[in-house]
């Protein structure tokens, strides 16, 4: 018997999150080549997450709409971001990339890809098909340890994440820098434009509004209003 137990409910300290100034996004970003640079860009210009920037699949980039569609986001909700204009040439090229490697793929025997939510079951060819490739893919073929089919996966976050690090190291960038630290500059700068903070909250996929709040508190005190009394 444990007795009588007291216990104190754990409340985490509310932090400001870290955000880099446009220029020093620009630096890091800089410092990237291939897929790494197109991850941090796809980051600090659609605001997503370093795991879902890895789970894109070919048919998530609408170019007609210039949006990208986030299927498989945390908590399992789907949204809508922004495409980046800038951006539209250097996706157009990987996607390129990733059609040449897939039909080399299906020459070699392979090219099918995971499904979620049971997807394989209810269409089985689905799984073969160019748009359900991921946009950023393996170099190699792995096996599925679910399945024990042999398929190209998805680039692992490590490797991005890594390589990030690596950037705001060589940018001379004192704070502390990450790839989520692009998704809070992304909402930052949303915020100094004048976006509304409910259509940032959907950008984002924030389910609270208090989430997206934080953001309030990045922007400079000077973009307020707000001058110190000694000046």
């Amino acid at each position: 018997p444990l007795g009588q137990l007291h216990f104190k409910k754990v409340t985490r300290p509310r932090r400001i999150p870290t955000v880099f100034t446009h220029q020093e996004a620009q630096n890091v970003i800089g410092q990237l080549n291939g897929i790494p640079k197109l991850s941090a860009q796809l980051m600090y210009g659609a605001g997503v997450r370093v795991s879902e920037v890895c789970r894109l699949r070919v048919q998530d980039i609408d170019f007609q709409v210039n949006c990208i569609i986030v299927r498989e986001a945390k908590g399992g909700r789907m949204r809508r971001t922004l495409l980046p204009k800038s951006l539209v040439a250097p996706l157009q090229t990987q996607l390129m990339k990733v059609t040449a490697l897939h039909q080399q793929d299906l020459q070699d025997g392979f090219g099918s890809v995971y499904m979620p939510f049971a997807l394989a079951k209810k269409y089985p060819k689905a799984q073969f098909e160019l748009g359900w490739q991921y946009l950023f893919p393996a170099r190699k073929l792995s096996k599925d340890p679910r399945s024990e089919i042999t398929r190209r996966h998805h680039i692992g976050e490590r490797q991005i994440q890594r390589a990030v690090k690596s950037a705001v190291r060589k940018s001379g960038i004192t704070k502390g820098g990450s790839c989520h630290t692009f998704r809070h500059s992304f909402a930052t700068r949303l915020l100094e434009s004048g976006t509304d903070l409910r259509n940032i909250q959907e950008i984002l996929g924030h389910q609270n509004i208090a989430t997206t709040q934080i953001y309030t508190h990045v922007v400079g005190l000077h973009e307020r209003g707000m001058t110190s009394p000694i000046d």
